[in-house]
């Protein structure tokens, strides 16, 4: 269950609009992020580089930038863990609305900082990707 994965140090946020799209396509318009996104994106792999952190969402299913960890009917799971911090971000419909959640585990001092630093860029995107969805 859920209160088994959450820990009180979490963050997690989650976002919503109408629409009666079904996940796949909302997931898709979501994670089509705008080409300022995709500059910060590669501002952010320079910068962690040196820490070790992952650059690449590696091998298998992606949608954006993300690894496909999850998918149903109605919800889509994206993430990965690294050594600084797990990160997800849930899609998901329910034929009137979707809802675009993100959760992530900090590990170590190097996540703290990491988040911190990414933070008001999260707000802006999450909420422009969600705002894409219908």
């Amino acid at each position: 269950m859920l209160q088994t994965v959450i820990q009180p140090d979490d963050f997690l946020d989650c976002y919503r609009c109408k629409t009666s799209i079904d996940v796949e396509l909302a997931a898709t318009r979501a994670m089509d992020f705008p080409i300022w996104v995709s500059w910060l994106m590669k501002i952010r792999n320079i910068v962690v580089m040196p820490f070790g952190l992952r650059t690449d969402p590696g091998k298998g299913e992606t949608i954006g930038f993300f690894p496909v960890v999850m998918r149903n009917d109605t919800e889509i799971i994206l993430g990965f863990d690294d050594k600084h911090l797990d990160f997800r971000i849930s899609i998901l419909t329910d034929g009137s609305h979707a809802y675009g959640a993100t959760w992530g585990r900090r590990h170590n001092w190097l996540g703290r900082i990491y988040l911190a630093v990414i933070m008001p860029f999260h707000v802006l995107i999450m909420r422009g990707a969600i705002g894409r969805i219908d």
